[in-house]
């Protein structure tokens, strides 16, 4: 009987859980439409989402590509294939349709969706969250709306700066350590390079930064007292944005590519 009670008390739990965040997900997207907007809060979050996030994402995408192009090589050779052809090919694909976006969306929620539960989780420990009530600020409308709203359109331009980054990072691994003609790996980059590659990586960039977004404001939004509480919803947020960013990413393959 202990083991039904402790199996029910987990599934109603879980339960719970998925309830309040899909109520917080849906109250978020009806104030991201709704007027008024705070400008200075989306410029904000914005800066800090897309501008301070570059190098990170920039040095992850880089040394990706590199490594790509290295392991590409090694397994081409095996098999006899053409050189330049196989792994610009493979380079280009693998970092615009999956590496781009799956580092990047991993890099900024372990950096921005953590600062997201750690701010908003400090606030609700200290109150401020509710003097905002008091003074007829909705906080789902200031704090929670401007954050989804810059994560979900930054995203995507870290992504595109994320994937010439990687692409430019397997190419000077293919010119300047594997001796490949410039040329013939252009020629092959450009030729292999298709926009719906790239668009579906933007699209999951979007979905990504919207993962992450939510994550980090609601475990944060829902935090427990004290320093403890906050760490845990900062654990969890970072925990639970990587795990959905990956069941996201194997569904939206499945659909763009499996056809």
């Amino acid at each position: 009987m202990n083991i039904l009670r402790i199996t029910g008390q987990s599934a109603l739990g879980l339960l719970a859980q998925f309830g309040k965040l899909s109520l917080f997900t849906a109250s978020t997207l009806f104030w991201i439409f709704r007027p008024p907007w705070y400008w200075r809060q989306l410029l904000r979050q914005a800066v800090d989402i897309g501008y301070f996030s570059l190098p990170v994402v920039g040095l992850t995408t880089l040394f990706s590509g590199m490594v790509i192009a290295l392991q590409s090589y090694t397994g081409t050779e095996r098999f006899a294939a053409e050189g330049e052809g196989s792994v610009a090919t493979v380079v280009v694909l693998i970092v615009t349709r999956e590496l781009g976006p799956v580092l990047a969306g991993l890099m900024v929620a372990g950096r921005i969706g953590a600062s997201m539960a750690a701010e908003i989780g400090t606030m609700r420990v200290t109150d401020q969250i509710d003097a905002l009530d008091t003074l007829a600020t909705r906080p789902m409308q200031y704090l929670i709306a401007p954050r989804v709203m810059a994560a979900t359109l930054c995203l995507p331009f870290l992504v595109l700066v994320g994937d010439i980054i990687g692409v430019f990072g397997g190419y000077i691994v293919a010119i300047y350590q594997l001796g490949f003609n410039q040329g013939a790996y252009l020629e092959s980059t450009l030729q292999y390079l298709e926009p719906f590659d790239v668009i579906i990586g933007l699209i999951k960039a979007a979905v990504f930064g919207f993962i992450l977004s939510i994550m980090g404001c609601f475990h944060g939004y829902h935090s427990g007292r004290g320093a403890e509480g906050v760490g845990r919803a900062t654990t969890n947020a970072v925990v639970y944005s990587a795990i959905l960013i990956l069941v996201a990413d194997f569904f939206i393959t499945g659909i763009a590519f499996m056809r």
